[in-house]
C-alpha cells in the first residue's frame, strides 16, 4: 500500500509539472503535424548527473541516445577538421571525439551563459592530451562562414530549437506563453545559422543539422528552404541509418530521404530529434 501511495504521489507531482501552457500548443499543433505519431510521446524517468569538479574528469555523460545520430550522420573520420556551431552543452562535441581522432575540433557557442557549460563540459571529459586539438569560441554562429570560410570537412549544426521536452516542463507559464511566441522567429536563424555554416564548409564536405523539437517549420521547411537556396548543397539519402537504427529508434515520416524524426514511444523514449545530411558539391 505504501509503494502504491508512494508512486501515485510521484505521478501527481510528475503531471504538476507539465506546463499545460506548452501542452496544449503541442496538443494543437502536433497533432496535426504528426497524427497517430503524437499519440505515442511520453516523457521517461532521468537519472541524476556528475557534478563538475575541476581537475577530475566524469566517468559518464548523461545524453538522449537520439542525439548520437547527427554525430554518426556526420561519418566523422581521424585527421578531419571539423566545426560544432552551436556546441553548448558540449555532450555532442565528446561524443564526435569518441567517433575518430580529429584534426582539429573548433566547438562555438554565443551565449556567454551556455559557453561556460560548454567549458566545463569539456574539462570533464576531454583528457588533456586531446586539449590542444580543440578550440572553443563565442562568435555569433551566422559569422562563421565570414570569419572561416571553406575551413573545414564536417559542420554540425545542432541550432537553436524550440526544444519540445524542456519546454513542455516549463513552470512558469508566462514564460511558457513568451517561448511559444518567440518560437515563430527561430526558422529564420536556423536559416542564417545554415548559410552561415555552408559558407565555413569546403566543397566535398558534409554538413549535418539537427534540432530537438518535433516542429515542421524547425526542421523540414528549414532544410527544404536550404535546397532551394542552395544550388552547391546536394541531399544525401539517410534511409539506410534509419533502417540500421529501427530497433532503437520509431522514426515519424518527414517526406524528406535527407532527413529523419524521432519521436518517443513507449520503449523507446529518446527523441524528439530531426536529423538531416547535406553535401556541399563542388559547382554550384
Amino acid at each position: 500500500m505504501l509503494l502504491t501511495r508512494l508512486k501515485a504521489e510521484s505521478e501527481r507531482k510528475l503531471a504538476k509539472q507539465i506546463c499545460k501552457v506548452v501542452l496544449d500548443h503541442f496538443e494543437k499543433q502536433y497533432s496535426k503535424e504528426l497524427g497517430d505519431s503524437w499519440n505515442t510521446v511520453r516523457i521517461p524517468d532521468r537519472m541524476p548527473s556528475e557534478r563538475h569538479q575541476i581537475g577530475s574528469l566524469k566517468k559518464y555523460y548523461l545524453l538522449n541516445a537520439a542525439s548520437l545520430l547527427p554525430v554518426l550522420a556526420l561519418e566523422l573520420q581521424d585527421g578531419e577538421k571539423v566545426l560544432d556551431l552551436c556546441a553548448a552543452p558540449g555532450g555532442k562535441s565528446v561524443a564526435l571525439l569518441q567517433c575518430a581522432y580529429p584534426g582539429y575540433l573548433h566547438c562555438n557557442e554565443y551565449d556567454s551563459l551556455r559557453l561556460r557549460w560548454l567549458r566545463q563540459t569539456l574539462e570533464s571529459f576531454i583528457p588533456q592530451s586531446l586539449v590542444n586539438e580543440i578550440k572553443v569560441s563565442e562568435l555569433d554562429g551566422r559569422e562563421m562562414g565570414d570569419a572561416e570560410p571553406e575551413m573545414f570537412d564536417k559542420v554540425l549544426v545542432d541550432a537553436p530549437c524550440s526544444n519540445d521536452r524542456s519546454w513542455l516542463f516549463s513552470s512558469d507559464s508566462q514564460k511558457a506563453a513568451c517561448r511559444i511566441s518567440h518560437r515563430r522567429k527561430l526558422p529564420v536563424l536556423q536559416i542564417e545559422l545554415l548559410r552561415s555554416a555552408i559558407k565555413s564548409l569546403r566543397p566535398g564536405g558534409l554538413l549535418v543539422y539537427s534540432t530537438c523539437t518535433l516542429s515542421k517549420a524547425e526542421n523540414q521547411d528549414v532544410i527544404s528552404e536550404i535546397l532551394n537556396s542552395h544550388s552547391n548543397m546536394v541531399p544525401v539519402d539517410m534511409t539506410d541509418m534509419a533502417r540500421t537504427c529501427s530497433r532503437d529508434f520509431t522514426f515519424a515520416p518527414t517526406g524528406q530521404e535527407c532527413g529523419l524524426l524521432v519521436v518517443p514511444e513507449r520503449g523507446k523514449a529518446w527523441g524528439p530529434m530531426y536529423v538531416a545530411k547535406l553535401k556541399k558539391s563542388w559547382t554550384g
